[in-house]
């Protein structure tokens, strides 16, 4: 049965944070709030994590994974960023949108596209996501929290509780959540590619 905690929206408690970020560690998989809408989170360097999040979402392997980074020295730890690449990550960050990258050897394979050799990478603009990164010291394995059958992202964490009660170890209320998923952004190419429009404006990539 998944732990449920309700934490402040823009100061979340330190103690429940440190605990969220153990569950992390531990193996558990999360329910949390971003500045889009609620994902799927935990350890990065954990397999069967892989495995419950592709099964709750209903993906194949070839869905990507985004890590969810504090800032633009951890995106260029884990993805390979050129001059023009890093000004258009410095104008949207922190923000709602996810770019598309090719990834380092500091990633397992494992997250990487199949084929690809690719990954989502976002810096979130939410206070509780950045406080887990704080404590973590080191990027999220997330996914947007969208369940087969559904046309929008779940957006109540009771509802969450309800549904996902025995698939996920832990459910966090922080306060409203938006319900859009982010703009995800092709960078891979020659120029800036959409792959999915969604909060973040279009306006910056000249699309």
């Amino acid at each position: 049965m998944a732990q449920y905690f309700s934490l402040h929206p823009e100061q979340p408690q330190p103690r429940l944070i440190k605990q969220a970020a153990q569950i992390m560690r531990d193996g558990g998989l999360v329910a949390f709030p971003t500045d889009s809408a609620y994902a799927l989170g935990g350890h990065t360097g954990d397999n069967p994590l892989l495995a419950r999040i592709r099964r709750i979402r209903g993906v194949d392997e070839r869905h990507h994974f985004t890590l969810l980074c504090r800032d633009l020295s951890d995106i260029a730890t884990y993805a390979r960023v050129d001059n023009s690449q890093y000004r258009l990550l410095k104008a949207t960050t922190p923000g709602p949108y996810t770019f598309i990258l090719e990834g380092t050897k500091e990633l397992p394979r494992r997250l990487l596209h199949p084929k690809r050799k690719t990954i989502g990478l976002r810096i979130p603009d939410h206070p509780l996501v950045s406080a887990l990164l704080a404590e973590l010291g080191e990027p999220l394995l997330s996914s947007t929290l969208l369940l087969p059958g559904d046309e929008h992202p779940l957006t109540d964490p009771e509802e969450i509780r309800d549904r996902l009660e025995k698939e996920v170890d832990l459910v966090i209320e922080a306060g409203a959540c938006r319900g859009e998923a982010t703009t995800v952004i092709d960078l891979t190419g020659g120029s800036p590619e959409l792959v999915r429009e969604g909060m973040g404006s279009l306006a910056p990539f000249g699309l």
